[in-house]
């Protein structure tokens, strides 16, 4: 089966050693994804709800890039870093997955790589099989 490794460009990915998402076959693996925008900037500062927006439309072109879209999501899991805010993030995910009811898990984390970032998420897409060419 064929593996496509998609990336967004950013430094870390080959500072760390990761890849944004990965494709293999119909399915689509999308890395932890945070609210950075493309120059690098956080995006939404102590806001959860904008943070989650953003962390959505980054996992987005990271999906259009592998030849899915948010449709396919079958699996979102998100880490933020206080769970009494739980509701901003749920309004954000219901915006985007409220049709689409992706199986979803969310918890609490101590931190993440920077204090400015308060949400990570990652999610996993598979393609119908009328769209599994598309890349």
């Amino acid at each position: 089966m064929k593996r496509i490794n998609i990336s967004s460009g950013a430094v870390w990915e080959d500072k760390v050693g990761y890849s944004r998402a990965v494709r293999v076959g119909n399915q689509i693996f999308v890395s932890g994804t945070t609210a950075v925008d493309e120059q690098g900037n956080v995006v939404g500062k102590g806001d959860l709800y904008a943070q989650t927006v953003q962390c959505i439309k980054n996992i987005e072109k990271a999906l259009t890039k592998a030849g899915s879209s948010l449709k396919d999501v079958v699996r979102t899991r998100t880490f933020i870093t206080n769970i009494d805010e739980w509701e901003a993030f749920g309004r954000a995910h219901e915006e985007y997955f409220g049709d689409i009811k992706p199986a979803a898990t969310l918890v609490e984390v101590s931190k993440l790589i920077s204090p400015d970032l308060i949400i990570e998420m990652e999610v996993d897409a598979v393609l119908a099989e009328q769209d599994q060419n598309q890349i």
